[in-house]
């Protein structure tokens, strides 16, 4: 089968034209503004990828066109279509269909499936899970949302492995929606039988009125695991506890509360996993910060459901070396390290500074440098969430272009502690004004972010 992919590029479909190479099918795809990991994973699979939408592509006749989410019957100021190849799709009457329905009616039907699920985590946790079922032998198949490091793709088939009965699939489950024609959640798709809650709380503004609908969407992936299945979920969470109380019909293991089936004692470094109050393993591992303990012991609890014991998911966790683009270090240069991180919501931002606070103590200083590039922080819904979640940083500099909402005014309170710029270049120097050996100078966006983790490295190697 040949299938032609519109938005490639993006993590979720990256990953699943990676998967449609490995089974056989001839795959092509567009999308514009493309920018790496996933751009370098898919020249290295020799995928064709197409700049723009163009209504020329309709010259490839594949068997079937794979829409992403990016795609929209939106225009242009001057009338014109902003996705014509779509438009033309639709006139023609060709076959199309969803990334998540194209995923599970060709790879995931069959399998058992464990879907990872929440606001933040998705995809540290995801390659835990992974890099669990690895060690144990499983041979699982993924599709992560970001590059894992332990494997160096972002998404496989895997297979059935020796003296098992059952083919293993862990996916990133994300809570935005399928596609214009689609506005369930990607992750109805799915039919977990093993489904990790990690945590909920309100993103997605651009498609989500209030926390009361994202819970809805959750409450229908909770009803998709069958009964001999197993839901993960964080004992701390209140949104949680609201999905659940709307009817459960499986297993439910929590983690995280001190009453919760799993929790944790010690520090997020180098910690015992506690069962029921009592120690079954112990976490010593190079990841820091209590989200990513959390997510350990999610994973952990996960693995459990396919008959992985808590210790060796936890002796594998000793050698699990995170994802692209999580705290990953770009480079120290006179004693000046660069981090690039995804965080993008307020809560991340707040969660991966303390990680990065705990990991080098309070003598030395945090630059955080970020840009509210998701469709949520654009919107300007959570920017007076943002002197919050910044709080564990000593500077705070912000890329404030094409936002519509005051970043100046939304981080007045934060005084002489905050700046903002306009563009890169401006940024870039706003930072060397103020940066001296032994600070880390900690990158955020959910995009490419300009090449400025470069830029900065050049720039301390100038100065």
């Amino acid at each position: 089968m040949h299938i032609h992919i519109l938005g490639i590029c993006g993590t979720f479909m990256g990953g699943l034209a990676a998967l449609a190479r490995e089974a056989g099918h001839r795959v092509t795809g567009c999308d514009a503004g493309v920018y790496p990991p996933m751009s370098h994973q898919l020249e290295a699979l020799g995928i064709e990828l197409i700049e723009g939408f163009g209504i020329d592509q309709m010259a490839l006749k594949p068997d079937l066109y794979v829409i992403g989410n990016v795609v929209s019957r939106s225009r242009l100021p001057s009338g014109e279509p902003k996705f014509p190849l779509m438009e033309a799709i639709l006139e023609s009457g060709a076959a199309y269909t969803s990334g998540p329905q194209w995923l599970s009616e060709h790879v995931l039907q069959g399998r058992h499936v464990l879907a990872v699920a929440g606001t933040h985590g998705k995809t540290s946790t995801t390659s835990m899970l992974t890099w669990i079922l690895e060690a144990a032998g499983l041979k699982p198949g993924f599709l992560v949302g970001g590059v894992p490091l332990n494997f160096g793709v972002s998404a496989r088939l895997g297979e059935v492995a020796s003296g098992h009965s059952r083919n293993y699939f862990v996916i990133e489950a994300d809570e935005y929606d399928t596609a214009f024609f689609d506005k369930r959640s990607k992750f109805v798709h799915y039919r977990p039988r093993t489904a990790i809650l990690n945590n909920l709380e309100f993103d997605h503004a651009d498609i989500f009125e209030d926390l009361k609908a994202i819970e809805k969407q959750f409450h229908h992936l909770v009803r998709t695991v069958p009964g001999h299945g197993r839901l993960v979920v964080n004992g701390l969470e209140e949104s949680l506890t609201r999905v659940l109380n709307q009817g459960c019909w499986s297993e439910v293991r929590t983690f995280g509360a001190a009453v919760s089936d799993f929790t944790a004692q010690g520090s997020p470094s180098d910690f015992d996993v506690l069962q029921h109050g009592q120690k079954v393993a112990h976490v010593n591992w190079s990841l820091g910060g209590v989200h990513n303990q959390l997510n350990a012991l999610a994973a952990i609890a996960a693995a459990e459901h396919v008959g992985v014991s808590p210790q060796i998911a936890a002796e594998a966790l000793a050698s699990f070396q995170n994802v692209k683009r999580r705290m990953e270090v770009r480079g120290t240069v006179a004693g000046v390290t660069v981090y690039d991180d995804f965080a993008h919501h307020p809560t991340a931002i707040r969660t991966t500074l303390d990680g990065l606070r705990r990991q080098i103590g309070d003598a030395q200083r945090i630059l955080a440098i970020f840009e509210p590039r998701s469709n949520t922080m654009k919107l300007g819904t959570m920017k007076s969430q943002l002197p919050w979640s910044l709080e564990q940083a000593d500077l705070s500099f912000c890329h404030s272009g094409g936002l519509d909402w005051n970043a100046n005014e939304a981080l007045a309170e934060m005084g002489t502690k905050a700046q903002v710029a306009a563009n890169i270049d401006e940024l870039v120097k706003q930072v060397m004004a103020h940066v001296k050996a032994g600070d880390h100078l900690l990158c955020m966006s959910n995009g490419g972010f300009g090449g400025i983790h470069e830029k900065l490295l050049n720039a301390l190697k100038q100065a």
